[in-house]
């Protein structure tokens, strides 16, 4: 590394947010232009660590050459960082944005020390990169004449279209929305991944020659014998899209919601008409209830808020984390710790607290003339049984009325929705995911792929990616019994060249 003692001398400063109170009020980025003498001291801090563990199993999940782009933006080689950069992530702008950075979790700067900024270096390089005209279509291969159908344009399914295409495949990408992008356009909310940045890649994409397909719901609009008859090879890669519910009396009461129907309604009727059509659930002035405390969650809580909501709580089952690393949660696993997101923040600017509610189970939805009024909650601890598992217990007589005329449902997700998947005939595991091996990602079908939370269940973005990539791979070998094409954890290839 250029500067051995950086870490030594130069303390981690991450690039800040926009001010939480002016933010709150807009549906802009929430982020700031980074300096750039600060981003080289912060790629300084990049230790000649022997085995840099941000590349582990327990880091990048797309083999991000961390140190080696840290040290170019430490050198001012800004265009040679981006080169390295994009070797291994397709879209860095959006993993720069949303990804939680499991890279900084094993970075060995972080055993002792708070870690280095990569995930405000990997999003400032792919910025300047845009900025400076570096960007360009890609000049895909010499065509191979095989046609490939992608059905899903989430992360996965865009990762994997963008891969087969520079080896020279036709491919097409269907979605059921009205827009290109999945997760990424209506569920993730504008202030965390700003949709012009999206459709500036899409355009991207469409101009190096993949066509996508909107209002196309294959298995409704389209069969998927038609598919499989006109494309060479398919890859599901539709996400999970069913909502986990909470089963609970009072349940069907109104004005209880699931999170990603609150945030795509939110989104399209902002993309649409910058909300004044009405086309979305509105927080205005209501007693708002978010269960659930992860980033979904935290997205609702930003949402309601800028709707202008009267009062903001976050209730999570699980036990408050502690503010540091715990004895059985050591480096390099992900650490498990108490983290304030851009939601709690602009909650508490906004109502003086902090939103967040540890350790409560719902017990019932209360209504009057069929509009929910309340929850019913108790509080639990979490005892530790003698084979290690974590056995949560009722405590007595912590009964509580919380008072609310909106609820937001923030569970997670427990698998893909099953028409598609019965339409094809592919077979699904234990988890009611498809049946799909990592590293072949095929199906019981010949020739249908799947990759993305489809296969392995609700996860990350960049795992997504990650999964995209192989599965390009995985479809470039059985189309032409080999594949120049790298995938993280399976194929390296040349990426050092």
């Amino acid at each position: 590394m250029g500067k051995p003692t950086g870490f030594m001398e130069y303390p981690r400063r991450k690039t800040p947010w926009r001010d939480p109170v002016e933010r709150a009020l807009d549906y802009y980025e929430i982020y700031t232009p980074a300096e750039e003498g600060q981003l080289k001291q912060q790629g300084a801090r990049c230790m000649n660590c022997g085995v840099p563990f941000c590349e582990s199993e327990q880091g990048c999940p797309i083999d991000n050459l961390i140190p080696e782009w840290n040290d170019l933006v430490f050198k001012g080689k800004w265009k040679e960082a981006y080169e390295r950069l994009t070797k291994t992530n397709n879209f860095p702008e959006f993993t720069g944005r949303v990804c939680p950075a499991p890279c900084e979790g094993a970075c060995v700067l972080g055993i002792n020390e708070p870690a280095v900024t990569i995930k405000d270096i990997e999003n400032s390089i792919i910025d300047r990169a845009f900025e400076e005209g570096w960007v360009k279509e890609h000049k895909s291969a010499d065509a191979t004449g095989k046609k490939i159908a992608i059905i899903g344009s989430g992360p996965a399914g865009l990762t994997a279209a963008d891969q087969l295409n520079k080896v020279g495949h036709s491919v097409t990408v269907f979605e059921r929305e009205d827009r290109i992008g999945g997760l990424l356009v209506y569920g993730i909310p504008n202030m965390k991944l700003s949709k012009s940045l999206l459709r500036r890649r899409i355009n991207l994409l469409d101009s190096q020659g993949i066509e996508f397909r909107v209002n196309s719901n294959i298995g409704v609009d389209i069969s998927a014998d038609e598919i499989k008859e006109e494309y060479d090879a398919v890859l599901i890669a539709t996400g999970s899209t069913i909502p986990r519910d909470l089963s609970v009396p009072g349940r069907g009461s109104s004005n209880i919601y699931f999170a990603m129907d609150f945030l795509t309604q939110n989104t399209k009727s902002l993309l649409n008409s910058s909300l004044s059509d009405g086309n979305y659930i509105d927080a205005k002035d209501k007693d708002v209830i978010v269960i659930g405390g992860g980033d979904t969650g935290t997205d609702c809580i930003a949402t309601a808020i800028r709707h202008g909501c009267k009062n903001m709580v976050n209730m999570e089952i699980m036990s408050k984390p502690p503010k540091s690393r715990a004895l059985d949660n050591p480096w390099p696993l992900w650490p498990n710790i108490l983290r304030v997101d851009y939601g709690h923040e602009e909650s508490e600017k906004r109502f003086g607290s902090d939103p967040r509610k540890f350790s409560l189970l719902s017990k019932e939805f209360l209504s009057q003339d069929g509009l929910v009024t309340g929850l019913k909650t108790i509080e639990v601890e979490w005892v530790q049984e003698k084979d290690g598992t974590m056995k949560m217990e009722e405590i007595v007589n912590t009964e509580k009325i919380w008072k609310a005329d909106l609820i937001l449902l923030a569970l997670g997700f427990v698998g893909p929705e099953k028409n598609i998947l019965e339409n094809f005939g592919v077979s699904l595991n234990d988890s009611e995911n498809i049946e799909s091996a990592y590293g072949e990602f095929t199906t019981n079908i010949e020739g249908v792929f799947s990759a993305g939370d489809a296969r392995r269940g609700q996860s990350l973005v960049v795992w997504a990616m990650n999964e995209g990539r192989g599965a390009a791979l995985a479809i470039d070998r059985y189309l032409q019994g080999k594949s120049r094409l790298s995938a993280p954890m399976l194929k390296l290839g040349s990426l050092r060249d």
